[in-house]
Protein backbone atom coordinates (compact mmCIF):
# COMPACT_ATOMS: atom_id res chain seq x y z
CA UNK A 1 0.00 0.00 0.00
CA UNK A 2 2.64 2.54 0.59
CA UNK A 3 4.52 2.00 -2.63
CA UNK A 4 1.45 3.21 -4.80
CA UNK A 5 0.99 6.27 -1.77
CA UNK A 6 4.49 7.26 -2.63
CA UNK A 7 4.06 6.88 -5.99
CA UNK A 8 0.97 8.94 -5.75
CA UNK A 9 2.93 11.85 -4.16
CA UNK A 10 5.68 12.00 -6.51
CA UNK A 11 3.60 11.57 -9.55
CA UNK A 12 1.24 14.41 -8.53
CA UNK A 13 2.08 17.98 -9.01
CA UNK A 14 1.76 20.18 -5.79
CA UNK A 15 -1.93 21.00 -6.84
CA UNK A 16 -3.12 18.40 -7.18
CA UNK A 17 -1.95 17.02 -4.58
CA UNK A 18 -3.80 19.96 -2.24
CA UNK A 19 -6.38 18.43 -4.53
CA UNK A 20 -6.88 15.57 -3.20
CA UNK A 21 -6.22 16.09 0.34
CA UNK A 22 -8.93 18.60 -0.37
CA UNK A 23 -11.44 16.36 -1.97
CA UNK A 24 -10.84 13.43 0.45
CA UNK A 25 -11.06 15.46 3.78
CA UNK A 26 -14.80 16.72 2.87
CA UNK A 27 -15.80 13.42 2.23
CA UNK A 28 -14.84 12.27 5.19
CA UNK A 29 -16.56 14.94 6.90
CA UNK A 30 -19.66 13.71 4.87
CA UNK A 31 -19.21 10.39 6.14
CA UNK A 32 -18.27 8.96 2.54
CA UNK A 33 -15.74 6.64 1.42
CA UNK A 34 -13.67 8.04 -1.61
CA UNK A 35 -11.38 6.71 -4.14
CA UNK A 36 -8.98 8.03 -7.13
CA UNK A 37 -10.04 6.07 -10.27
CA UNK A 38 -10.28 6.11 -13.61
CA UNK A 39 -7.57 7.64 -15.61
CA UNK A 40 -5.56 9.25 -12.55
CA UNK A 41 -4.30 6.01 -11.49
CA UNK A 42 -3.63 4.63 -15.07
CA UNK A 43 -1.44 8.03 -15.51
CA UNK A 44 0.60 7.24 -12.16
CA UNK A 45 1.05 3.57 -13.18
CA UNK A 46 1.88 4.35 -16.60
CA UNK A 47 3.92 7.23 -15.93
CA UNK A 48 2.26 9.48 -18.34
CA UNK A 49 1.45 13.32 -17.87
CA UNK A 50 -1.67 13.59 -14.84
CA UNK A 51 -4.42 15.52 -16.91
CA UNK A 52 -7.24 15.69 -14.59
CA UNK A 53 -8.17 13.58 -11.13
CA UNK A 54 -11.50 11.09 -11.28
CA UNK A 55 -12.79 10.73 -8.07
CA UNK A 56 -15.48 8.03 -7.20
CA UNK A 57 -17.37 8.47 -3.64
CA UNK A 58 -19.97 5.73 -2.11
CA UNK A 59 -22.66 8.31 -1.36
CA UNK A 60 -24.21 11.41 -3.44
CA UNK A 61 -21.96 13.96 -4.28
CA UNK A 62 -23.98 16.54 -4.86
CA UNK A 63 -24.22 16.85 -1.74
CA UNK A 64 -20.65 17.85 -1.32
CA UNK A 65 -20.99 20.81 -3.46
CA UNK A 66 -21.16 23.44 -0.94
CA UNK A 67 -18.29 22.42 0.95
CA UNK A 68 -16.59 22.41 -2.42
CA UNK A 69 -17.36 26.35 -2.56
CA UNK A 70 -16.22 26.86 0.52
CA UNK A 71 -13.27 25.68 -0.24
CA UNK A 72 -12.61 28.13 -2.92
CA UNK A 73 -13.47 25.16 -5.79
CA UNK A 74 -15.09 25.80 -8.47
CA UNK A 75 -18.31 23.80 -10.05
CA UNK A 76 -18.50 24.57 -13.39
CA UNK A 77 -21.20 21.78 -14.35
CA UNK A 78 -22.97 18.82 -12.52
CA UNK A 79 -25.11 16.18 -13.39
CA UNK A 80 -28.35 15.22 -11.74
CA UNK A 81 -28.46 11.68 -13.61
CA UNK A 82 -25.34 10.05 -13.22
CA UNK A 83 -24.78 12.47 -9.81
CA UNK A 84 -21.80 13.81 -11.10
CA UNK A 85 -19.70 16.78 -10.52
CA UNK A 86 -17.43 18.92 -12.84
CA UNK A 87 -14.97 20.93 -10.86
CA UNK A 88 -11.88 23.52 -10.90
CA UNK A 89 -10.09 22.59 -7.78
CA UNK A 90 -7.65 25.57 -6.18
CA UNK A 91 -4.83 25.82 -8.93
CA UNK A 92 -6.44 25.05 -11.69
CA UNK A 93 -6.97 21.48 -11.17
CA UNK A 94 -9.69 19.64 -13.33
CA UNK A 95 -11.40 17.45 -11.35
CA UNK A 96 -14.43 15.12 -11.74
CA UNK A 97 -16.06 13.17 -8.44
CA UNK A 98 -19.18 11.03 -9.28
CA UNK A 99 -21.05 8.17 -7.28
CA UNK A 100 -20.41 4.38 -7.35
CA UNK A 101 -23.09 2.89 -9.31
CA UNK A 102 -23.80 0.42 -11.49
CA UNK A 103 -25.07 0.81 -14.98
CA UNK A 104 -27.72 -2.11 -17.30
CA UNK A 105 -28.49 -1.33 -20.67
CA UNK A 106 -31.44 -2.15 -22.03
CA UNK A 107 -31.26 -0.97 -25.62
CA UNK A 108 -28.03 0.22 -27.70
CA UNK A 109 -28.44 4.43 -27.84
CA UNK A 110 -30.58 4.42 -24.79
CA UNK A 111 -29.73 6.05 -21.25
CA UNK A 112 -28.61 3.46 -18.57
CA UNK A 113 -30.69 2.48 -15.66
CA UNK A 114 -28.11 4.19 -13.27
CA UNK A 115 -28.00 2.34 -9.30
CA UNK A 116 -25.61 2.91 -5.80
CA UNK A 117 -23.35 0.60 -5.71
CA UNK A 118 -20.10 -0.65 -3.89
CA UNK A 119 -16.88 0.54 -5.66
CA UNK A 120 -15.80 -2.95 -6.99
CA UNK A 121 -19.21 -2.85 -9.01
CA UNK A 122 -18.55 0.40 -9.92
CA UNK A 123 -15.12 -0.69 -11.66
CA UNK A 124 -17.22 -3.52 -13.53
CA UNK A 125 -18.80 -0.97 -15.40
CA UNK A 126 -16.31 1.16 -17.12
CA UNK A 127 -14.57 0.72 -20.65
CA UNK A 128 -11.18 -0.64 -20.39
CA UNK A 129 -9.21 -2.64 -17.85
CA UNK A 130 -6.64 0.30 -17.93
CA UNK A 131 -9.07 2.86 -16.42
CA UNK A 132 -11.14 0.00 -13.90
CA UNK A 133 -8.59 0.72 -10.95
CA UNK A 134 -9.16 2.74 -7.70
CA UNK A 135 -7.03 3.50 -4.83
CA UNK A 136 -8.31 4.00 -1.41
CA UNK A 137 -7.75 7.42 0.40
CA UNK A 138 -9.48 5.88 3.10
CA UNK A 139 -8.02 5.60 6.66
CA UNK A 140 -7.01 1.93 7.41
CA UNK A 141 -7.14 1.06 3.57
CA UNK A 142 -5.07 4.07 2.49
CA UNK A 143 -2.88 3.01 -0.41
CA UNK A 144 -4.87 -0.06 -1.24
CA UNK A 145 -4.96 -0.68 -5.25
CA UNK A 146 -8.26 -2.15 -6.45
CA UNK A 147 -7.60 -3.89 -9.66
CA UNK A 148 -10.09 -6.84 -10.08
CA UNK A 149 -9.30 -6.75 -14.00
CA UNK A 150 -5.52 -6.42 -13.98
CA UNK A 151 -5.27 -3.48 -15.59
CA UNK A 152 -2.00 -2.94 -14.30
CA UNK A 153 -0.87 -5.84 -16.78
CA UNK A 154 -2.15 -4.41 -19.45
CA UNK A 155 -0.30 -0.51 -18.39
CA UNK A 156 3.09 -3.18 -18.74
CA UNK A 157 1.86 -4.96 -22.17
CA UNK A 158 0.94 -1.47 -23.58
CA UNK A 159 -2.41 -2.92 -24.37
CA UNK A 160 -5.68 -1.57 -24.82
CA UNK A 161 -8.44 -4.20 -23.80
CA UNK A 162 -12.06 -4.11 -23.44
CA UNK A 163 -13.90 -5.43 -20.26
CA UNK A 164 -16.22 -7.71 -21.99
CA UNK A 165 -17.77 -8.48 -25.15
CA UNK A 166 -21.04 -5.74 -25.37
CA UNK A 167 -18.14 -3.10 -24.64
CA UNK A 168 -18.93 -0.84 -27.67
CA UNK A 169 -22.37 -1.69 -28.21
CA UNK A 170 -23.52 -0.24 -24.71
CA UNK A 171 -21.47 2.99 -24.91
CA UNK A 172 -20.95 3.12 -28.57
CA UNK A 173 -18.71 6.27 -27.70
CA UNK A 174 -15.89 3.96 -26.29
CA UNK A 175 -15.15 3.55 -30.34
CA UNK A 176 -14.02 7.15 -30.09
CA UNK A 177 -12.22 6.36 -26.63
CA UNK A 178 -10.21 3.78 -28.09
CA UNK A 179 -9.06 5.93 -30.83
CA UNK A 180 -8.35 8.24 -29.20
CA UNK A 181 -6.25 6.47 -26.22
CA UNK A 182 -4.17 4.35 -28.92
CA UNK A 183 -3.40 7.84 -30.63
CA UNK A 184 -2.08 9.22 -27.20
CA UNK A 185 -0.72 6.29 -25.73
CA UNK A 186 0.67 4.46 -29.15
CA UNK A 187 -0.62 1.07 -27.58
CA UNK A 188 -2.74 -0.69 -29.69
CA UNK A 189 -5.62 -2.46 -29.49
CA UNK A 190 -6.22 -6.32 -27.59
CA UNK A 191 -6.74 -8.84 -30.52
CA UNK A 192 -10.22 -9.44 -29.00
CA UNK A 193 -10.97 -5.83 -28.39
CA UNK A 194 -9.57 -5.12 -32.11
CA UNK A 195 -11.96 -7.38 -33.56
CA UNK A 196 -15.17 -6.23 -31.44
CA UNK A 197 -13.77 -2.95 -32.57
CA UNK A 198 -14.35 -3.77 -36.10
CA UNK A 199 -17.27 -5.28 -35.61
CA UNK A 200 -19.09 -2.23 -34.10
CA UNK A 201 -17.59 -0.01 -37.14
CA UNK A 202 -19.52 -2.35 -39.57
CA UNK A 203 -22.69 -2.70 -38.37
CA UNK A 204 -22.72 1.63 -37.74
CA UNK A 205 -23.09 1.51 -33.82
CA UNK A 206 -21.30 4.68 -33.72
CA UNK A 207 -25.07 5.97 -34.79
CA UNK A 208 -26.64 5.59 -31.29
CA UNK A 209 -23.93 8.23 -29.82
CA UNK A 210 -25.41 10.42 -27.78
CA UNK A 211 -25.10 14.05 -27.82
CA UNK A 212 -23.49 13.98 -23.88
CA UNK A 213 -21.14 11.22 -24.94
CA UNK A 214 -20.13 13.68 -28.16
CA UNK A 215 -19.44 16.86 -25.63
CA UNK A 216 -17.61 14.88 -23.68
CA UNK A 217 -15.16 13.85 -26.28
CA UNK A 218 -15.17 16.87 -27.76
CA UNK A 219 -13.60 18.35 -24.64
CA UNK A 220 -11.52 15.73 -24.11
CA UNK A 221 -9.57 16.25 -27.32
CA UNK A 222 -8.73 20.00 -26.12
CA UNK A 223 -6.67 18.81 -23.63
CA UNK A 224 -4.09 16.40 -25.60
CA UNK A 225 -1.04 17.08 -25.19
CA UNK A 226 -0.92 16.54 -29.13
CA UNK A 227 -4.69 17.66 -29.80
CA UNK A 228 -3.59 17.95 -33.88
CA UNK A 229 -2.34 14.28 -33.69
CA UNK A 230 -5.35 12.95 -32.18
CA UNK A 231 -7.41 15.15 -34.77
CA UNK A 232 -5.81 13.22 -37.73
CA UNK A 233 -6.55 9.73 -36.04
CA UNK A 234 -9.80 10.03 -35.75
CA UNK A 235 -10.36 11.86 -38.90
CA UNK A 236 -8.87 8.65 -40.37
CA UNK A 237 -11.01 6.34 -38.41
CA UNK A 238 -13.80 8.48 -39.55
CA UNK A 239 -15.16 9.37 -36.00
CA UNK A 240 -14.08 13.12 -36.45
CA UNK A 241 -17.63 14.09 -38.86
CA UNK A 242 -19.34 11.95 -35.59
CA UNK A 243 -17.79 14.63 -33.13
CA UNK A 244 -19.55 17.51 -35.86
CA UNK A 245 -20.36 16.88 -39.89
CA UNK A 246 -18.35 19.91 -40.50
CA UNK A 247 -14.97 19.10 -39.00
CA UNK A 248 -11.96 18.48 -40.77
CA UNK A 249 -8.33 19.00 -40.31
CA UNK A 250 -8.59 21.38 -42.99
CA UNK A 251 -10.21 23.31 -40.58
CA UNK A 252 -7.45 23.97 -38.37
CA UNK A 253 -5.39 26.79 -38.46
CA UNK A 254 -1.88 24.64 -37.89
CA UNK A 255 0.55 27.71 -37.89
CA UNK A 256 -1.16 29.07 -34.96
CA UNK A 257 -1.64 25.84 -32.92
CA UNK A 258 2.49 24.79 -33.11
CA UNK A 259 2.76 28.56 -31.90
CA UNK A 260 0.27 27.64 -29.40
CA UNK A 261 1.62 24.72 -28.14
CA UNK A 262 5.31 26.05 -28.20
CA UNK A 263 4.90 28.74 -26.40
CA UNK A 264 2.87 27.24 -23.21
CA UNK A 265 6.01 25.29 -23.02
CA UNK A 266 7.87 27.94 -22.72
CA UNK A 267 6.03 28.98 -19.87
CA UNK A 268 5.67 25.66 -18.27
CA UNK A 269 9.44 25.66 -18.05
CA UNK A 270 9.51 29.25 -16.09
CA UNK A 271 6.81 28.03 -13.40
CA UNK A 272 3.68 29.09 -15.53
CA UNK A 273 0.84 26.57 -15.81
CA UNK A 274 -1.79 27.73 -18.43
CA UNK A 275 -4.67 25.86 -19.35
CA UNK A 276 -4.73 25.90 -22.99
CA UNK A 277 -7.79 24.41 -23.88
CA UNK A 278 -10.00 27.45 -25.18
CA UNK A 279 -6.84 28.61 -27.14
CA UNK A 280 -6.60 24.71 -28.41
CA UNK A 281 -10.30 24.78 -29.19
CA UNK A 282 -9.73 28.24 -30.78
CA UNK A 283 -7.23 26.98 -33.29
CA UNK A 284 -8.71 23.47 -33.90
CA UNK A 285 -12.05 25.30 -35.16
CA UNK A 286 -9.83 28.50 -36.76
CA UNK A 287 -11.76 28.19 -40.09
CA UNK A 288 -15.15 26.54 -39.26
CA UNK A 289 -18.00 29.09 -39.36
CA UNK A 290 -19.69 30.90 -36.45
CA UNK A 291 -22.79 28.56 -36.17
CA UNK A 292 -20.85 25.56 -36.56
CA UNK A 293 -18.31 26.73 -33.49
CA UNK A 294 -21.64 27.96 -31.48
CA UNK A 295 -23.40 24.03 -31.96
CA UNK A 296 -19.91 22.68 -30.61
CA UNK A 297 -20.14 24.65 -27.47
CA UNK A 298 -23.46 23.62 -26.87
CA UNK A 299 -22.43 20.23 -26.40
CA UNK A 300 -19.37 20.80 -23.79
CA UNK A 301 -20.39 19.85 -20.35
CA UNK A 302 -17.92 22.38 -18.65
CA UNK A 303 -19.47 25.71 -19.28
CA UNK A 304 -16.31 27.36 -18.04
CA UNK A 305 -14.67 26.03 -21.07
CA UNK A 306 -16.92 26.98 -23.01
CA UNK A 307 -17.16 30.96 -21.38
CA UNK A 308 -13.59 31.02 -22.06
CA UNK A 309 -13.16 30.17 -25.46
CA UNK A 310 -15.89 32.54 -26.18
CA UNK A 311 -14.00 35.59 -24.67
CA UNK A 312 -10.56 35.06 -25.15
CA UNK A 313 -10.82 37.37 -28.41
CA UNK A 314 -12.45 40.21 -26.40
CA UNK A 315 -10.08 39.47 -23.78
CA UNK A 316 -7.00 39.88 -25.94
CA UNK A 317 -8.02 43.29 -26.59
CA UNK A 318 -8.37 44.53 -23.43
CA UNK A 319 -4.97 43.30 -22.64
CA UNK A 320 -3.34 44.84 -25.52
CA UNK A 321 -4.88 47.75 -25.11
CA UNK A 322 -3.53 48.59 -21.68
CA UNK A 323 -0.39 46.94 -22.75
CA UNK A 324 -0.43 50.52 -25.23
CA UNK A 325 -1.21 52.48 -22.37
CA UNK A 326 0.41 54.79 -19.70
CA UNK A 327 -0.83 51.69 -17.37
CA UNK A 328 2.49 50.03 -19.04
CA UNK A 329 4.12 53.38 -19.75
CA UNK A 330 7.26 51.56 -17.41
CA UNK A 331 9.07 48.29 -17.39
CA UNK A 332 8.02 48.16 -13.81
CA UNK A 333 3.97 48.74 -14.35
CA UNK A 334 4.39 46.09 -17.43
CA UNK A 335 5.42 43.65 -14.67
CA UNK A 336 2.77 44.63 -12.34
CA UNK A 337 -0.06 44.53 -15.09
CA UNK A 338 1.27 40.91 -16.54
CA UNK A 339 1.08 39.79 -13.33
CA UNK A 340 -2.08 40.02 -12.01
CA UNK A 341 -3.58 39.50 -15.41
CA UNK A 342 -4.15 35.32 -16.42
CA UNK A 343 -1.51 33.50 -17.46
CA UNK A 344 -4.16 31.83 -20.14
CA UNK A 345 -5.00 35.91 -21.42
CA UNK A 346 -0.84 36.20 -22.04
CA UNK A 347 -0.08 32.97 -23.81
CA UNK A 348 -2.89 33.59 -26.19
CA UNK A 349 -1.93 37.29 -26.63
CA UNK A 350 1.66 35.68 -27.21
CA UNK A 351 0.07 34.04 -30.35
CA UNK A 352 -2.07 36.29 -32.08
CA UNK A 353 -0.81 39.68 -30.97
CA UNK A 354 0.37 41.74 -34.21
CA UNK A 355 1.69 44.88 -32.56
CA UNK A 356 5.34 44.98 -32.27
CA UNK A 357 5.53 46.55 -28.76
CA UNK A 358 2.90 44.44 -27.19
CA UNK A 359 4.80 41.44 -28.02
CA UNK A 360 8.17 43.24 -27.03
CA UNK A 361 6.88 43.55 -23.73
CA UNK A 362 5.65 39.81 -23.34
CA UNK A 363 8.65 38.51 -24.11
CA UNK A 364 10.91 41.05 -21.92
CA UNK A 365 8.28 39.66 -19.22
CA UNK A 366 9.43 36.42 -19.75
CA UNK A 367 12.99 36.49 -20.54
CA UNK A 368 15.02 39.94 -20.07
CA UNK A 369 13.18 41.33 -17.25
CA UNK A 370 13.76 37.60 -15.24
CA UNK A 371 17.34 38.51 -15.37
CA UNK A 372 17.16 41.27 -13.09
CA UNK A 373 16.19 39.34 -10.59
CA UNK A 374 19.77 37.42 -10.31
CA UNK A 375 20.70 41.24 -9.29
CA UNK A 376 19.17 41.65 -6.48
CA UNK A 377 22.05 41.40 -3.62
CA UNK A 378 20.48 38.80 -1.26
CA UNK A 379 23.56 37.58 0.85
CA UNK A 380 24.75 41.36 1.69
CA UNK A 381 20.63 42.31 2.48
CA UNK A 382 21.44 38.84 4.97
CA UNK A 383 24.50 40.29 6.43
CA UNK A 384 22.01 43.86 7.17
CA UNK A 385 19.60 41.25 8.73
CA UNK A 386 17.44 41.82 5.93
CA UNK A 387 15.61 38.31 6.00
CA UNK A 388 12.17 36.77 4.87
CA UNK A 389 11.45 36.27 8.64
CA UNK A 390 10.66 40.15 8.29
CA UNK A 391 7.24 41.57 7.81
CA UNK A 392 8.66 44.04 5.23
CA UNK A 393 10.93 41.55 3.60
CA UNK A 394 8.66 41.22 0.69
CA UNK A 395 7.89 44.68 0.04
CA UNK A 396 11.63 45.29 0.37
CA UNK A 397 12.74 42.97 -2.28
CA UNK A 398 10.07 44.21 -4.50
CA UNK A 399 10.77 47.73 -4.75
CA UNK A 400 14.41 47.28 -5.11
CA UNK A 401 13.08 44.16 -7.85
CA UNK A 402 11.22 47.31 -9.38
CA UNK A 403 14.26 50.52 -8.98
CA UNK A 404 16.21 47.68 -10.98
CA UNK A 405 13.73 47.72 -13.60
CA UNK A 406 13.50 50.91 -13.84
CA UNK A 407 17.15 51.55 -13.80
CA UNK A 408 17.34 53.54 -10.73
CA UNK A 409 19.27 51.49 -9.04
CA UNK A 410 22.37 51.23 -11.53
CA UNK A 411 24.90 48.93 -9.31
CA UNK A 412 25.57 47.12 -6.14
CA UNK A 413 26.74 50.07 -4.46
CA UNK A 414 23.69 52.38 -5.00
CA UNK A 415 21.87 49.29 -4.20
CA UNK A 416 23.13 48.72 -0.84
CA UNK A 417 22.72 52.58 -0.07
CA UNK A 418 19.21 52.01 -0.45
CA UNK A 419 19.02 48.82 1.71
CA UNK A 420 21.04 50.28 4.71
CA UNK A 421 18.46 52.58 5.65
CA UNK A 422 15.78 49.55 5.73
CA UNK A 423 17.98 47.36 7.86
CA UNK A 424 16.39 46.58 11.27
CA UNK A 425 18.70 47.10 14.14
CA UNK A 426 21.06 44.21 14.84
CA UNK A 427 19.53 41.33 17.78
CA UNK A 428 20.73 41.56 21.24
CA UNK A 429 23.68 39.02 22.04
CA UNK A 430 22.27 35.56 23.45
CA UNK A 431 22.33 35.22 27.51
CA UNK A 432 24.78 33.08 29.11
CA UNK A 433 24.26 29.94 29.52
CA UNK A 434 22.64 28.32 32.86
CA UNK A 435 25.42 26.08 34.77
CA UNK A 436 23.81 23.06 36.04
CA UNK A 437 25.45 21.06 39.45
CA UNK A 438 27.66 19.23 37.40
CA UNK A 439 29.11 22.10 36.19
CA UNK A 440 29.37 24.71 39.32
CA UNK A 441 31.19 22.08 41.11
CA UNK A 442 33.56 21.18 38.26
CA UNK A 443 34.67 25.00 38.20
CA UNK A 444 34.56 24.94 41.67
CA UNK A 445 37.36 21.88 41.72
CA UNK A 446 39.13 24.04 38.92
CA UNK A 447 38.97 26.96 40.95
CA UNK A 448 40.69 25.64 44.16
CA UNK A 449 43.24 23.32 42.51
CA UNK A 450 44.60 27.07 40.65
CA UNK A 451 44.68 28.35 44.32
CA UNK A 452 46.58 25.30 45.91
CA UNK A 453 48.85 25.12 42.55
CA UNK A 454 49.86 28.92 41.92
CA UNK A 455 52.15 29.04 38.55
CA UNK A 456 55.65 29.59 39.09
CA UNK A 457 57.59 32.88 38.70
CA UNK A 458 59.92 33.36 35.98
CA UNK A 459 61.59 36.16 38.15
CA UNK A 460 62.15 36.57 42.01
CA UNK A 461 63.29 34.65 44.84
CA UNK A 462 62.65 31.08 45.27
CA UNK A 463 60.52 30.39 48.26
CA UNK A 464 62.40 28.66 51.37
CA UNK A 465 63.22 25.27 51.51
CA UNK A 466 61.27 22.97 53.91
CA UNK A 467 63.08 21.59 56.99
CA UNK A 468 63.32 17.88 57.52
CA UNK A 469 61.44 16.11 60.19
CA UNK A 470 62.69 14.90 63.53
CA UNK A 471 64.60 11.73 63.45
CA UNK A 472 63.46 9.25 65.68
CA UNK A 473 65.61 7.56 68.41
CA UNK A 474 67.86 4.18 67.05
CA UNK A 475 66.82 1.53 69.87
CA UNK A 476 70.22 -1.68 70.50
CA UNK A 477 73.12 -1.72 68.29
CA UNK A 478 71.51 0.74 66.09
CA UNK A 479 72.14 3.35 68.16
CA UNK A 480 76.00 2.63 68.62
CA UNK A 481 76.26 2.31 64.75
CA UNK A 482 74.73 5.47 63.72
CA UNK A 483 76.53 8.65 63.42
CA UNK A 484 75.90 11.27 65.84
CA UNK A 485 73.70 13.83 64.00
CA UNK A 486 75.14 17.65 63.62
CA UNK A 487 72.84 20.43 65.23
CA UNK A 488 70.01 22.27 62.74
CA UNK A 489 72.26 24.89 62.88
CA UNK A 490 75.42 23.68 61.11
CA UNK A 491 73.53 21.33 58.60
CA UNK A 492 72.97 22.57 54.99
CA UNK A 493 69.30 23.22 53.95
CA UNK A 494 67.76 20.87 51.79
CA UNK A 495 66.47 20.91 48.62
CA UNK A 496 63.45 22.66 48.21
CA UNK A 497 60.21 20.61 48.18
CA UNK A 498 56.80 21.46 46.09
CA UNK A 499 53.92 21.30 48.25
CA UNK A 500 51.14 18.59 47.81
CA UNK A 501 47.95 20.22 46.54
CA UNK A 502 45.85 18.47 48.76
CA UNK A 503 48.41 18.39 51.74
CA UNK A 504 49.57 21.19 53.99
CA UNK A 505 53.14 20.75 54.49
CA UNK A 506 54.56 19.72 57.83
CA UNK A 507 56.20 22.58 60.36
CA UNK A 508 59.77 22.32 60.22
CA UNK A 509 61.10 20.98 63.74
CA UNK A 510 64.35 21.37 65.62
CA UNK A 511 67.44 18.44 65.45
CA UNK A 512 67.81 17.55 69.22
CA UNK A 513 71.32 16.67 69.81
CA UNK A 514 72.24 12.92 71.12
CA UNK A 515 72.46 13.73 74.95
CA UNK A 516 68.38 15.21 75.14
CA UNK A 517 66.61 13.27 77.70
CA UNK A 518 64.14 12.19 75.58
CA UNK A 519 66.96 9.18 74.49
CA UNK A 520 68.31 6.29 76.94
CA UNK A 521 71.95 7.18 78.37
CA UNK A 522 74.29 5.82 75.99
CA UNK A 523 76.48 3.02 78.08
CA UNK A 524 73.12 1.64 79.62
CA UNK A 525 72.27 1.31 75.86
CA UNK A 526 75.85 -0.57 74.95
CA UNK A 527 75.77 -3.22 77.49
CA UNK A 528 73.10 -5.56 75.93
CA UNK A 529 74.63 -5.07 72.73
CA UNK A 530 78.33 -6.37 73.58
CA UNK A 531 76.69 -9.19 75.31
CA UNK A 532 74.55 -10.28 72.12
CA UNK A 533 77.84 -9.56 70.36
CA UNK A 534 79.28 -12.39 72.15
CA UNK A 535 77.10 -15.29 72.64
CA UNK A 536 76.70 -14.72 68.59
CA UNK A 537 80.55 -15.65 68.57
CA UNK A 538 79.65 -18.48 70.71
CA UNK A 539 77.47 -20.03 68.85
Amino acid sequence: MADYIYTMEIRLTPDQQKGVTLVQDIARAAGMNVYLTGGAVRDIISGFSIRDLDFTVQGNPLKLQKELERAKAIVSASDDDLKMLYVTLPGNVRAEISMARTERYEKTGKPPFISPATIIEDLRRRDFTVNAMALSLNPGSRGLLMDPFNGAADIEAKLIRILHNYAFVEDPSRLIRAARFAARFHWPLEERTQARFDSARENNYIEYITDEAIGREIEQVAYEDDPLHILHTLEKEGWLKVLHPRWSSAKVDTAGLAHLMKTRQQMNEIGYSPDPAPAVMYFLTGRLGDKDITEMQKLIPRKDLVEAWRDLEDNAKTLAKRLNSKEAATPSRTWKLLSEVRPEMILFLAVTARQQAVLQKIKNFFTKWRQVQQKIPLPEMTELYITPQMPEYGKIANDVFMLLLDGKLRSRTETLKYLKPLAPPPPPPPPAPRRGRAAKAAAAAMQAATTANPPAKKKGKEPPAAQPAKPSAPTGSAAKAAPVQKPAATQKPAATQKPVATQKPAPAQKSVSPKSPQHPPKKKAAKPARQQSKKKKRH
